[in-house]
């Protein structure tokens, strides 16, 4: 097990069998509302999740690891879930918010056994006002389907620009847009929690569509 803390948000009502590892972004831990928020709404439409913190949060140091380290920790847990009494056997997808959900997609192109999906949740195609430093090299290498929930007015990258990265993906590639949404995915005038609703609904049709 990872030297990480993590967190089980069991699956209520009647389980998908399905268990999401889902990574958190840059600059919070899986404790934050974002995290937790999205982990509760979909352990209650009955998908297992499990979330954890990359080690440089739980040393509160405020720049990220380095890649390498990200994936291994990522892994790490990835193996430690998959060997829960109860979750064993599950389906397994994969994902997190922004940096997350770019290391997310970083193991599925490296390969993970047994992985039916990949998930990221504003995927950071490029620092804010810095277009040609994409994160796009790794992307054609993934052979599972994924799904990118991408806000319209996202700086780190806009749905119209993240598409034509993915079209050529060995896996499926579905862009679901957040009209109006930035990179957190929130919408002006809209609750947060009828958003989260909105999108959690995207995920888990996209999640039983490959079951």
């Amino acid at each position: 097990m990872p030297d990480t803390s993590t967190r089980h948000y069991a699956a209520e009502g009647a389980p998908l069998k399905v268990l999401f590892v889902f990574a958190h972004g840059a600059g919070a831990g899986h404790n934050h509302p974002f995290m937790a928020g999205y982990a509760s709404a979909l352990a209650s439409r009955g998908v297992d999740v499990v979330t954890f913190n990359f080690p440089y949060m739980d040393a509160k140091r405020r720049v990220p690891d380095r890649a390498p380290i990200l994936e291994s920790c990522f892994r790490g847990v990835v193996e430690q879930a998959r060997a829960v009494p109860g979750l064993v056997g599950h389906a397994l997808f994969i994902g997190g918010k922004s940096m997350g959900g770019r290391m997310a997609t970083h193991l599925a192109a490296q390969g993970l056994d047994g992985l039916r999906g990949v998930i990221a949740l504003g995927y950071p195609l490029h620092p804010p006002g810095k277009p040609d430093q994409l994160r796009v090299a790794h992307l054609s290498q993934i052979a599972v389907p994924a799904l990118i929930v991408q806000g319209e007015r996202d700086a780190f990258g806009a749905p119209s620009e993240i598409k034509p990265h993915v079209a050529g993906m060995a896996g499926r590639a579905t862009v679901h847009v957040v009209t109006g949404g930035d990179h957190s995915l929130s919408v002006k005038g809209v609750k947060p929690e009828l958003m989260r609703a909105e999108i959690v609904n995207v995920i888990v049709g996209w999640m039983e569509a490959l079951l």
